[in-house]
């Protein structure tokens, strides 16, 4: 019988208690605007867009449903914008192999269709991407860029290249940032190549310790050879789910490991060669926070690391501030969250919106990234043993797309909140949740979750325009002041 996935079973577990609230929601419910003789429908110039759980308005800009602010006994968030909290990197997603091979085997006018559409400032303009170094599991097979025969060994890495990535990757890359040259891109290795691996194979193994300073020199290569190419790579993490050793590709590392490689090998070696990308530790799940305190409580380790990336597989979305409180100099980074096809617009939409676009940015997050950008209609391709239920953010069938939940979720913060923005302070409630930004244009953002099974009105306080407003049950909106 086959065995369930690591994720779809850590998903399971994070979405029993989501069910029953969700299971009594209606698919049906439509948003009940407002009539000329309701409070709601004045004349204001705040911008409003709506998503609804019944897919009826996808960021959709909204003619009515926001007026001045009316006296109410409603529930009213309160911005301050002189109470700041980190800058923004972005949102986006993870550009998997098996993504760039879709997207680079349309044909030239719907590819540049959906790239413009997915990263220029009139679409979702998401402005962060994660690529894998090296194969994910949702490759079409695994592999490193020093594959070598069985017992070959190559410690000076004089067979490094970085071609396997040239028929695809590297090209859909390239014209990314030919779109919107300000991306931020964060590279992140799911196993190094085998024969450094006491197992000899791509699932699982730990880094043998002779090979240390041969794999921080990999890094520094790969960085490089990116380079080359016009692709600068902001940021890595040491390891894709260093605890998730069954995945394919896959390595275990321990706290310990990780901070062993870093003081004395990785760091040093970015030192030497002049690299500046960041270094990021962890990758994996906040239900083991002292994983990344291990390594940043190190001093030597400590210095060549910029911060601490997770996923919301296991653990609460909140135990990134104790990380941030406990090394509040280090940033906070989001990396990774599936969507399991077939996927649920409703609940998706609602869990992401509550967990990451406000969760995560409420607990010091820099970006929220979705996995992965793109599958075909059968979430193809993927490694034997990798995810086979990972849904992307569009399904690409030859040139057809399909939007799916995680195109729209980032869209509704993407398209607003501009890399650079800073998240300013607003209070928040267990039914109406949200989080607020001034971009680097000075527009006020605030993204609203309603997170309940009834309609809501609430009010907003913004010193320049508060508005009173409503959001459909399970919906999510953006409120945009303009400055220019």
């Amino acid at each position: 019988m086959k065995m369930i996935s690591y994720k779809a079973f850590l998903t399971l577990i994070l979405s029993v208690s989501f069910f029953v609230i969700n299971s009594c929601s209606s698919d049906d419910e439509v948003f009940d605007p407002p009539t000329t003789d309701d409070p709601i429908d004045g004349e204001t110039e705040v911008e409003f867009y709506l998503t609804t759980p019944n897919e009826g308005n996808l960021v959709s800009l909204q003619e009515s449903g926001v007026s001045s602010r009316q006296e109410n006994e409603a529930f009213t968030i309160n911005v301050d914008e002189s109470e700041t909290y980190q800058s923004m990197d972005g949102f986006g997603y993870t550009l998997t192999g098996g993504s760039a091979l879709h997207i680079n085997n349309m044909s030239f006018s719907a590819r540049n269709e959906l790239l413009n559409d997915l990263f220029g400032p009139d679409g979702v303009h998401s402005s962060y991407l994660r690529v894998s170094i090296g194969a994910s599991d949702l490759d079409e097979a695994p592999f490193s860029y020093n594959d070598l025969p069985t017992g070959q060994t190559d410690p000076n890495l004089e067979n490094f290249s970085i071609d396997p990535d040239r028929t695809n990757l590297i090209p859909v890359l390239q014209e990314i940032i030919a779109i919107n040259p300000d991306i931020k891109i964060m590279g992140s290795p799911w196993s190094p190549p085998v024969w450094m691996k006491d197992n000899g194979s791509t699932v699982g193994g730990e880094l043998l310790p002779e090979y240390y300073g041969v794999y921080a020199d990999y890094f520094v290569k790969y960085i490089q050879a990116m380079q080359e190419e016009g692709i600068s790579i902001d940021a890595v993490t040491v390891q894709n789910e260093p605890e998730n050793p069954f995945n394919n590709p896959s390595l275990f590392m321990t706290a310990e490991q990780q901070t062993e490689f870093i003081a004395n090998h990785l760091g040093p070696a970015f030192e030497n060669a002049n690299i500046s990308t960041k270094i990021i530790i962890f990758d994996h799940n906040p239900d083991n926070i002292n994983y990344p305190l291990t390594v940043l409580n190190n001093d030597v380790a400590n210095a060549y690391v910029d911060g601490s990336a997770f996923h919301l597989y296991a653990g609460q979305i909140n135990s990134l501030s104790a990380v941030h409180n406990a090394h509040p100099d280090k940033n906070i980074y989001f990396s990774e969250q599936w969507i399991e096809a077939p996927g649920d617009f409703p609940s998706d939409m609602r869990w992401h919106m509550r967990e990451l676009i406000i969760g995560a940015t409420r607990n010091w997050s820099r970006t929220v990234l979705e996995w992965n950008l793109a599958a075909d209609p059968e979430n193809r391709p993927h490694t034997d043993g990798g995810c086979t239920q990972c849904l992307g953010a569009v399904t690409i069938a030859g040139n057809e797309v399909t939007k799916n939940s995680a195109y729209y979720i980032i869209k509704q913060a993407s398209k607003f909140v501009k890399q650079g923005s800073v998240r300013i302070d607003s209070n928040t409630s267990p039914s109406i949740q949200n989080v607020a930004f001034k971009t680097p244009d000075d527009d006020i953002v605030v993204i609203v979750l309603n997170d309940t099974d009834q309609q809501q009105d609430f009010n907003i306080n913004v010193q320049s325009n508060p508005i009173t407003t409503r959001l459909p049950a399970g919906s999510a909106g953006t409120y945009v002041w303009r400055q220019n």
